[in-house]
């Protein structure tokens, strides 16, 4: 290692260092459930908003936004426009609605609504398809920060794991959110100083990089083309508003985070804060993939043939242009990124596992009882997102590609499964049950049977559509299906409860008005 690289490393190690001292300051909190899982419900509201910020941008942002800004467009910005969509939803109907009806896990709500048997489905696809991207994000951070500075690719993977699971394992939700805050700064240090030098290190100064851009058409967002094959702004708007309601109403990262607010004006600013903050950040990646192409075209700057993805030229402008320790900076910043969806995911893997299975199968277990499983499962799997990432490094991705086909199949539907259970009262198991079924055969068609590498080929009846169809289909057929089977199946016995459907709730909010109307 040039000695150079060495204050990168030490403005890392300080960074990590930050991360595990957080852990031990919250750990001694740690005394039940309540204050493991939702921090007693305490969490002040900005907090909340730089929780879930980092929370939803993950170390793939970092690297995917500006890439796809540089190879094409900001096209990919589409989807983050409905988080907005669907933020005037959540505040309205889906915060007060899950503060009211769940404890700690969201999947408690369909449990209520559908039975045991669809609660532990809707757990068990959130926890694969969770599962399945924790071992991604350590690997992909990993492959990008040994690129820029030739540190070991699996001794990042272990470093990162050991810190994240340390901090989690011993702190609980408390110091998870917490550390997002911190990181959340951390990310945004290192994002402004990268816009700092995209924009004045070409020659002309800011506005040169931006008038190239935007002459080139960098900025645009897309095609108007109804086409369903191709990713369309029809297509990403679609995309984009089935997978952040699915986020915002069956996502346990996110639904927890509702559920540690003080109360629900405190949850409803805090998940607008976090809401925002994501979508600037986005924006701000998308302009630097487009700075970045821009200064390449400005200055005449060649490429080295060994930089042959759009993903791998913003990784290789920072480790030419930008100095050492801002670098550090800027590595620490992907770290946070990273760090923060892994700590969520871990803790969130913890309350699913102990209250939809654990104390399904262990009724009579004791707070500490539960509250020792949670640690338990946060560190093994850890331990088992870090084996994955080692796995993915030593295979290239072949070995588990079908794992993340799988995944992605069980993991899907949830959207619709929510819209069933929250829209239709006359929606029973029975329906639920089958909308799943036929969910899951329907986003296995489209995984199997998608592209020039398709693992099934069916000829005429390939999946026709562009790939983000595959989840947008797999919600509408669930809850299509769903709600006609529910329409010639009886209810069970005791099945129906009215107040857990939006219609019920909102008259049993109205009726407390109505009585001091009256008496008034």
């Amino acid at each position: 290692m040039s000695g150079s690289r060495w204050i990168d490393l030490m403005v890392v190690v300080a960074y990590m260092a930050g991360m595990t001292y957080l852990g031990l300051r919250f750990a001694r909190r740690q005394t039940s459930t309540e204050h493991y899982f939702v921090a007693k419900r305490s969490i002040p509201a900005w907090a909340l908003g730089m929780s879930l910020f980092a929370t939803i941008i993950s170390s793939v942002t970092f690297i995917g936004y500006p890439g796809s800004a540089y190879a094409k467009d900001w096209s990919n910005l589409v989807p983050g426009f409905m988080l907005l969509v669907c933020l005037f939803v959540v505040g309205s109907v889906l915060i007060p609605f899950y503060r009211e009806v769940v404890g700690i896990s969201a999947y408690e709500y369909f449990g209520k609504r559908f039975g045991v048997p669809v609660r532990l489905y809707s757990s068990f696809a959130f926890s694969v398809g969770h599962f399945s991207k924790m071992g991604l994000i350590i690997y992909l951070v990993a492959l990008v920060i040994s690129g820029m500075t030739g540190w070991n690719l699996y001794w990042v993977m272990v470093s990162v794991g050991l810190v994240t699971i340390y901090y989690s394992v011993i702190g609980g939700l408390e110091a998870v959110i917490w550390a997002d805050v911190i990181q959340g700064f951390v990310m945004f240090a290192g994002i402004f100083v990268c816009l700092g030098y995209l924009l004045f290190l070409a020659p002309g100064g800011p506005v040169a990089p931006i008038l190239i851009a935007w002459n080139s058409g960098k900025f645009s967002l897309g095609s108007m083309s109804p086409d369903l094959s191709k990713p369309t702004i029809l297509v990403l708007v679609l995309y984009g508003l089935f997978w952040y309601l699915q986020k915002y109403s069956a996502d346990q990262t996110i639904v927890q985070r509702y559920l540690v607010a003080r109360n629900h004006r405190e949850a409803m600013r805090g998940v607008s804060l976090g809401a925002y903050l994501s979508f600037a950040v986005w924006t701000l990646f998308m302009l630097i993939g487009s700075l970045v192409w821009a200064y390449y075209k400005l200055t005449g700057e060649a490429l080295p043939a060994s930089v042959t993805k759009a993903d791998a030229v913003f990784p290789y402008f920072l480790t030419t242009h930008i100095p050492v320790g801002l670098a550090g900076l800027f590595i620490a910043s992907l770290l946070a990124a990273a760090m923060s969806t892994l700590a969520s995911d871990l803790n969130c893997l913890a309350v699913v596992a102990v209250e939809d299975f654990y104390r399904r199968f262990r009724p009579d277990s004791t707070d500490q009882q539960r509250l020792r499983t949670g640690k338990l499962v946060v560190a093994v799997a850890g331990a088992l997102a870090v084996g994955t990432g080692i796995l993915l490094a030593q295979t290239g991705g072949g070995a588990l590609s079908m794992w993340f086909a799988i995944s992605s199949i069980v993991s899907g539907g949830l959207a619709g499964l929510f819209l069933l259970a929250f829209l239709s009262t006359r929606a029973n198991r029975k329906g639920a049950t089958a909308g799943i079924v036929a969910s899951v055969a329907s986003t296995a068609w489209g995984t199997l049977t998608l592209g020039s590498n398709r693992t099934l080929d069916l000829g005429a009846l390939n999946f026709p559509y562009h790939e983000l169809m595959i989840g947008v289909i797999g919600h509408v057929v669930l809850l299509v299906v769903g709600y006609l089977v529910s329409l010639v199946t009886a209810r069970d016995t005791g099945e129906h409860d009215p107040a857990l459907t939006i219609w019920g709730w909102l008259q049993r909010r109205k009726a407390p008005a109505a009585t001091g109307n009256a008496r008034t």
